[in-house]
């Protein structure tokens, strides 16, 4: 298990909070979902459990290991993929495989059955420098060389941003299959959509955690009075509803708004909306997503 008992790290002085009290239980063979967007506290929180950087405040144990005074330990049952590609870029994908099992005193074909599934779409390119691979293909050696020692825990720093939507739904393909196998993977996204690809997420904004737990629960439990908006002129629509009285709060999503209510009834949101011209404007109640919860608490914090 990974217990992280109120976590506070700080920047430039103490000046920049990046993670405030936050305290969260990951159980052992358990695929876990960090959300939030830039600037939430998600790599921070990623590199105290790396132990690259130390927290400020608290403590954290991975399997029973402190990773402040146990480093050596941690970093021997972990397997670390930062946001950025940072392989070496000058060595092939064949070189820096063997040059990270080298590292962890392993070989490639001793945990080949980790590995296998993605080694296998790299080997035509085998011969190839790492900075000439496409961005899927830098994410699948990236995880391959994360995976080369068979470690406990995975530790995955925004695998999918800025990979094509085929490349991000293979690569969680594949860490669904690896949570099968038995290791434990913790892994951040801004992506709200991936939330119901892991078996519990926490919701982090602005270094501190809004809620944890089973996605569907999480939006099951939502008291939420949530309603989908459509116009003809979305964007007179938005300012018009944000402007109603009895209006929450109005985000777009996608082709319409959704607005939350303090009334159960939409029907004076249309007489209001025909008062300001908008004559078409359609509502329909929804339910919450996960999304919409993390607006809600952004929305509260504030």
């Amino acid at each position: 298990m990974i217990q992280i008992d109120h976590i506070s790290k700080y920047y430039d002085k103490g000046k920049v909070e990046a993670l405030r009290d936050v305290s969260l239980n990951i159980k052992t063979g358990e695929l876990f979902g960090l959300l939030g967007p830039d600037g939430a506290g998600k790599t921070s929180l990623i590199r105290i459990l790396a132990s690259l950087i130390l927290p400020d405040k608290g403590k954290v144990s991975i399997f029973g290991h402190d990773v402040v005074n146990e480093y050596k330990v941690i970093r021997n049952i972990i397997g670390y993929m930062p946001g950025r590609f940072s392989l070496y870029q000058d060595l092939t994908v064949e070189e820096n495989l063997n040059f990270f099992a080298q590292v962890f005193q392993s070989d490639i074909k001793a945990n080949y059955h980790l590995i296998k599934e993605l080694y296998d779409q790299l080997a035509p390119f085998k011969d190839r420098r790492a900075g000439k691979l496409s961005g899927g293909m830098k994410q699948k050696l990236a995880l391959c060389c994360a995976l080369i020692h068979e470690p406990q825990l995975l530790l995955l720093d925004e695998p999918t941003t800025g990979v094509d939507p085929v490349s991000r739904r293979e690569f969680w393909d594949m860490l669904i299959r690896l949570k099968a196998k038995g290791i434990t993977i913790l892994v951040s996204t801004p992506y709200m959509d991936e939330a119901s690809l892991c078996d519990r997420v926490a919701l982090l904004q602005l270094g501190q955690i809004l809620e944890t737990g089973v996605p569907e629960d999480i939006c099951n439990n939502s008291s939420l009075n949530l309603y989908s908006v459509t116009g003809s002129d979305m964007y007179a629509l938005m300012k018009s509803i944000r402007s109603y009285p009895d209006t929450v709060s109005c985000y777009a999503f996608g082709d319409s708004h959704h607005v939350e209510l303090r009334s159960t009834d939409a029907t004076a949101l249309i007489q209001y909306l025909e008062s300001q011209g908008i004559r078409d404007a359609k509502t329909i109640k929804i339910k919450a997503g996960i999304e919409d919860v993390f607006m809600a608490k952004t929305d509260a914090l504030q």
